[in-house]
């Protein structure tokens, strides 16, 4: 049997309001509460900094949060207004935290539309490519049996050792030397 007190401002009224919304899903509790924090939460986040038409979607979000989660308020932890604002706080938090990572995503973004390489840096890749291929041609069968399931497949050592049936040692004993000699074949390339 809630109370519903039109224009409720002691902070058991306002939570006794909360109570009902989760107890009973009190549309009129819940109205009351619109009526009283909405305006409120908007103003708290336009001090904030967040520009009106934000601040309006916040505080309308923040309340149908109260509404969802009304049943986890306990007024012997905090009282309404401040379960409340620091609801409409977070969700800023949220939002700001969001844009930051969509601004950094963007920022990525313009960093891979970097200008085509020069004609002469182009040329030294095909140089460097084909010296690579070169060097990893002089490898042993087995070193390159080992060094393509590693770095071109990318599978860890213990899968290359399965898959090839041989002890870990092993494997990671012919990666070692098969970078050796790439290293002695390629010398000022490494």
């Amino acid at each position: 049997m809630p109370t519903v007190v039109k224009g409720a401002k002691s902070s058991a009224d306002l939570a006794a309001l909360i109570e009902a919304v989760a107890a009973d899903q009190d549309r009129a509790a819940f109205a009351a509460l619109f009526d009283y924090f909405a305006p409120r939460i908007k103003g708290f986040l336009i001090r904030g900094n967040t520009p009106p038409a934000a601040a309006e979607e916040l505080a309308q979000e923040a309340m149908l949060t109260v509404w969802r989660k009304a049943a986890q308020f306990d007024r012997n932890r905090a009282g309404a207004s401040a379960w409340i604002f620091t609801i409409a706080r977070n969700l800023r938090i949220d939002v700001a935290r969001r844009d930051q990572r969509a601004r950094l995503l963007d920022l990525e973004v313009e960093d891979d539309l970097e200008q085509p390489a020069p004609p002469d840096a182009l040329l030294l890749a095909v140089e460097r490519e084909s010296r690579v291929q070169a060097a990893l041609q002089a490898l042993s069968d087995d070193q390159m049996r080992v060094v393509r399931l590693s770095f071109f497949e990318g599978k860890p050592h213990a899968d290359i050792a399965n898959e090839l049936e041989l002890p870990l040692g092993t494997v990671k004993s012919r990666i070692r030397l098969a970078m050796n000699r790439m290293r002695e074949l390629l010398g000022d390339l490494t």
